[in-house]
Order: C-alpha cells, then structure tokens, then sequence
C-alpha cells in the first residue's frame, strides 16, 4: 500500500514538474519576446499559476517524503520515527504541537541540506517577545558550522542557514522564515493557523496531542501508619497529582499509588498498647482521636519500659506469623489512619490507590529468593547485601537483616518487580525529596543487574526541596514541632476569607460562591505556591506572598480567569452563541494584541508534553502567567464590547469575545492540570 502511494505522489510531482515548466517557458518567451508584456493581466496570471505550482510541488516532495519516512517507521516499529508533516490547514484538529511540526521540518531540511553528517543537531526554541525574530528560531546552523570545521569544509553559519532555508519544505503553518544576524533563522507563524486552531478549540474543546499511550506508575504522597500527614507530605501529594492530571489528559493509562509506611517493628509496640488501652478493641471500635498521640504513647512505653518492649516485639511475631487477633489489630491502626489521610486528600481533591509495605510481604520471600539462585546476594557481617554493579561501587543494598529480617531496600526491590511483570508498567515515577536520589539509583542498578528492568528502562525521581518557614527555616510550629497538614489547609481557608472580605466579595456573592470562591483560593493558593517553584529547589511558605493579587500567584490567575469569564456575561453572549458564530464564520485576528494572544494559546500543547517529559511543572504555571499576562494586554488594546456614553451596549465584537472564550478554556484546563479548582465568580 505504501508503494503504491509513493507511485502516485511520484506521478502527481512529475505531472506539476511539467506544468511549471511550461509555464516558465511561456513567462520566458513573453517577457523575452516583447518588453511591452510586463504589468500585462496575461503575465500576471502565468505568474500567479507558476507560485500556484511551486507551492504545490513542495506539498507533493513533503507528502513523498513523509510516506517514505512512513514506510520506513512502518518497517522499524518504531512511532517516533515518523515525522508530522502539515499539508493542509484544515486537517489540523487543534491539538497538534507546532513545536514538534518545525523540528519535523527542519530535521527533513537539515538531513537533506547535510546528508553526510550524523545526527546533525534540530535545535527549534521561541523566538521572544519582539515580533521582528518571528515566533520560533531554528538554531542549528552554528552547531553544523562548527561539525563541518571538524570535517575540513569551510562554510559560516550564515551560509549554512541559507543552505538549510533553501531545503526547508514549505509547510501550511509558517508565513514566512528569514535569515538574520550570524545565521538564525527565524520562523513567522501563519496567521490562519492560529486562527483555525483558536476555532478547534471553541468547536471541540481542549484536546490532548497525539502520543503513544504507555502504563504509567507514579508513587507519590506515601504517609506512614499512625503518624499525621504535615507539612513534608504536602510537595509529594501535591506535585504528584499533578504530574498524573498531565499523564492522564495525554491518555496514558496512570497508576496512582500510595506507599504507605504499613508494616515494620513499630506495629508491634501500636498493637500491645491498643491492648492494653483499649482490650475490648475486637468488639468495640476504639474511639482513637488522635493517632499521632497515641503513637507517642506508646514510643515511649517502647523506650522505657522494657516489660513492654518484650511484649512488642512478641507482638511483631505473632503479627508477621498471620495470628488473626494481632492482624485484626494491624488493621483497626491502619483503617484509623486512612480516615485521616482521606480528610486531606479530599480537601485537595487528591485521587489516590494505597498499598502499603504489607502488600510486598509474601512478594519480598519471592525477590529475596530469585536474588539468591542468580548469586546476586553475598554475605556482610550477617547480613545478605547486594550492589549496584559488578565491581561492588559505592554503597550496597541491605536485602536481608542479620536476623532475617527484611529492609526499605528488599521490600523496594519487591514493588519495582511487581510493577514491571504484575502491573505491566512501562514508566516508572518515585516523587520523593531530592535526599533519596541515590537511594533510586541503586535500586535502578540492581533491578537491571537482576534482569527486573531492561537496559532502556529507568526509574524516574522526581525530587523536590524542602519547605522553609519565612525565616528560612525548616518550616516548623513556634515551639519547634512539625506543622499537621490539617492545620496548614484550615489555616489557608481563615486568611483566604479574610482576604475575600477585605476585598468586599461577601457583598456581592452569595454565601455558596462565597465558600467555593474561599476553597479555590485557599487550597488553589497553596498547591501554585509549590508548584510554580523548581520543585529542586527548597521554597519558602508565606500566606502573604500566595495570597497576594498581583504576581504570578493562583490568586492573580483565578481572578484573571473570572474577569474572562464576566466579558462574555456582561454583553449577554452565551457560550453556545460563540460556538454557533464560530462555526459559521471561525475566528479572525487583526490586531497584534490578538494576534499576539492567539499565537501564545498555541503553545499550550507543547508545554503539556514538556512537563510530560521533564516533570517541572513550573513550566505549566509560567505559561499560565504568560496567558494572563498577554490577555491583559489585548484586553487594554481591543474593545471586546463598545458601549455608549449611557452604558448601554451598542456592538458586540464576536471575534473578540470567541478570543476571550479560547483564552478561559486553555486557562481552566491548566490550572485543573495543576489540581486547582476554578470559579465563575471571585
């Protein structure tokens, strides 16, 4: 099938090699012939067909192009292989990646302008925010300038980006692209592109860019048994349901898990304390209020009281021999815990699947087994270690205790086993601090040494820094203990209702818009505080800095966001009057302003599948700012509705208001992406 496509894309290239060719020898024979002929209608017609043509025959080489390179990917199974190549405008359905069609096109143009060289380096990036340098730059010309030195061929990045401008294939989506300064080349964006996909977005909504859909594991939050959620939980909760909003929104298939600290010694203290508290536990639910203080209860009995002790560690025995009264224990601690947690994770719409070290027990005697038979283990002053290499480098990992027992090491070699060839994962995301880095470099090491993960896998780290008090600080109570998570979130709901007050809100919403108005910017201010930060880096906490209105702060955006949304209500247009006009007629952009604004909303598919790749979503949130920010600007610069001098509405501005629609639809969907809930009225 693909042969014989190529057969005709070949024919319909030669046919319009013909036709352009004659066409050029009549331009030849009348301007040659008489003079008289130049500004003659004829002339400008032979001259209108011959660009007609041109344009045609660079549409057929790109789609020849594309095919081979299809048949290529076809033969290699191999998807990324395969070049997007536009060839009509209204084939786009408003999800594509304009940044990744320009790397397909200059990669094509690159190749065939260098044949000889490999892996020749497609460097596209944004041009910046002076419309003379276009909107994107293609960069390569100084890196291929510098390879062809290496080979003894003299040729200056001027002359290389010429060279690459004169094999770059026409393409739909790009006006224009011009040569400047030491050999950039610099790429205008086609207007009616923008104007086609801004109409996609009001006809059909916000859809994802095409990917390969992949399984998914993401670990994230991962609270410890009978221990409170504080404030070190909050980076992991918040950053990880983020990253699986994004995953899932590309259609991947996301596995959200929770890996609880369940399991382990301190169990065997929590058990005979509930014993001894509360005997009649089996019948009676014991009315535990406050799991933290009877974990410190019995901690100490644990330090001090070494009858006790014993009959800890008894406990832990009978536990991990599968003694059902010890087990029913474990599980009442457990199921107290989980309550707790669930308050949080549905105060920050966290959506979450617990499974704790417990559900790794009968796999850690699997793993610890098939370690032995492939001789991966040695022993160490008792204990049964295994390292990351060959050469024994570094520090090992502790798979079994010199009592037996098993480690963090031995039960995290269990779950990334049944991740691989239970789960069938084929990605694998641990957010934790930055601390334990090494610690997932080991065990990447080792999985590979035991043939776990193959050699093209990895475990992927999505560290974060710590959260820091305004004194720069750990952030802690005044007294020196950890801030509870809980009041953290109930100390945002008091200040956000003091801020929504102050600003006179109660006034004018009512009490239900009020609370949801309060909720958004409580919870919404402390999720974009962290993640608008380099999640590498430590950030500091302050109420004041998230609530404030101006600023690339949550508070700044949903207020933007609601402003959008009271255009449209304030000229009495509906939505579904916007999408009914814009598929009568589309959108049309005249001014810079829009143009502008519309060229930004473009982008937003790249910047999903940036943060998809590199997990940084304060990439998502500068965008964001960068909406608003461009949004203000055509808002001070374009009437979406005029008016009298008596206030009454005298004409509405469609385009301008299908705009503004666009706009509040990428916004929405981004800040959901970040797990921040939105609102009409603010």
């Amino acid at each position: 099938m693909a042969d014989e496509n190529q057969k005709k894309l070949e024919e319909r290239t030669r046919q319009a090699e013909k036709n352009a060719k004659d066409i050029e020898e009549e331009l030849d024979k009348l301007v040659k012939g008489d003079l008289s002929y130049v500004g003659d209608p004829r002339l400008d017609k032979l001259l209108s067909d011959n660009e007609k043509l041109k344009h045609r025959l660079a549409v057929l080489e790109n789609a020849i192009q594309a095919e081979s390179l299809g048949s290529t990917q076809a033969a290699t199974k191999d998807p990324k292989k395969r070049p997007t190549l536009i060839t009509d405008i209204n084939s786009i359905e408003g999800n594509i990646c304009l940044l990744e069609e320009l790397k397909n096109l200059f990669e094509i143009a690159i190749t065939s302008a260098y044949p000889d060289l490999k892996d020749p380096p497609v460097t596209i990036s944004l041009s910046g925010n002076n419309p003379k340098f276009g909107d994107y730059q293609c960069n390569s010309a100084m890196p291929i300038s510098q390879l062809l030195k290496a080979k003894n061929i003299k040729s200056n990045p001027r002359e290389v980006a010429n060279n690459i401008l004169n094999k770059t294939p026409t393409s739909p989506i790009i006006e224009r692209i011009e040569v400047a300064g030491a050999g950039f080349l610099n790429i205008h964006l086609n207007k009616t592109v923008a104007e086609h996909i801004l109409s996609c977005i009001l006809r059909f909504g916000i859809k994802p860019p095409p990917v390969k859909r992949e399984r998914i594991v993401v670990d994230f939050s991962s609270p410890n048994i009978a221990k409170e959620m504080h404030v070190g939980h909050l980076r992991s909760t918040i950053i990880g349901e983020s990253i699986c909003r994004i995953l899932e929104f590309l259609n991947h298939d996301v596995l959200r898990i929770n890996h609880l600290g369940d399991w382990g010694t301190q169990f065997g203290m929590l058990i005979a304390h509930l014993q001894d508290e509360f005997p009649n536990f089996k019948t009676e639910s014991p009315p535990i209020s406050d799991l933290q203080a009877f974990y410190r209860e019995s901690k100490k009995l644990f330090d001090e009281d070494e009858v006790f002790k014993k009959r800890a560690y008894a406990c832990v025995v009978q536990l991990q021999s599968g003694n059902p009264d010890y087990v029913a224990a474990w599980k009442l601690i457990c199921e107290v815990s989980r309550q707790e947690f669930q308050k949080i994770y549905d105060r920050l719409d966290i959506s979450i699947i617990d499974r704790g070290e417990s559900f790794y027990n009968t796999r850690m005697h699997v793993v610890v087994k098939e370690l032995k038979e492939l001789n991966l283990l040695e022993e160490d002053e008792g204990r049964l270690i295994m390292w990351g290499s060959e050469n024994r480098e570094g520090i090992p990992l502790t798979i079994v205790k010199s009592d037996g027992g098993y480690t963090y090491d031995t039960s995290d070699m269990a779950t990334i086993k049944n991740r691989v060839q239970e789960e069938k994962g084929e990605r694998f995301i641990y957010v934790t601090d930055v601390g334990q880095y090494g610690h997932f470099v080991l065990i990447e090491a080792c999985a590979k040494r035991a043939g776990i993960l193959r050699n093209d896998q990895k475990l992927e780290h999505v560290g974060f820094g710590v959260v820091l008090g305004e004194d720069k600080k750990k952030f802690k109570t005044r007294s020196g203990d950890t801030i509870k998570l809980i009041d953290l979130l109930d100390e945002g709901l008091k200040r956000a209702l003091d801020k929504l007050v102050e600003k006179g809100r109660d006034k004018v919403l009512t009490p239900e818009e009020l609370k949801q108005a309060q909720e958004a910017v409580a919870y919404g201010c402390i999720k974009y505080a962290d993640l608008s930060h380099n999640r590498i880096n430590d950030y500091i906490f302050s109420f004041d800095k998230m609530l404030d209105d101006k600023g690339n702060t949550a508070v700044y955006l949903l207020y933007a966001l609601t402003r959008i949304r009271s255009i449209a209500r304030t000229a009495q247009v509906s939505v579904e009057t916007l999408v009914s006009q814009v598929e009568k007629s589309g959108i049309k952009l005249t001014h810079e302003a829009e143009i502008k604004l519309g060229k930004v909303i473009l982008r937003f598919p790249e910047v999903i599948l940036k943060v998809s790749s590199d997990l940084y979503l304060h990439s998502l949130c500068e965008y964001l700012y960068e909406i608003s920010s461009a949004f203000t600007e055509f808002y001070d610069k374009c009437y979406c509705v005029e008016k009298d001098k008596d206030g009454k509405i005298v004409k509405i501005l469609y385009d301008r208001l299908m705009l503004c629609e666009a706009t509040a639809r990428v916004m929405e969907k981004g800040l959901d992406l970040l797990g921040i809930k939105t609102v009409s009225k603010m």
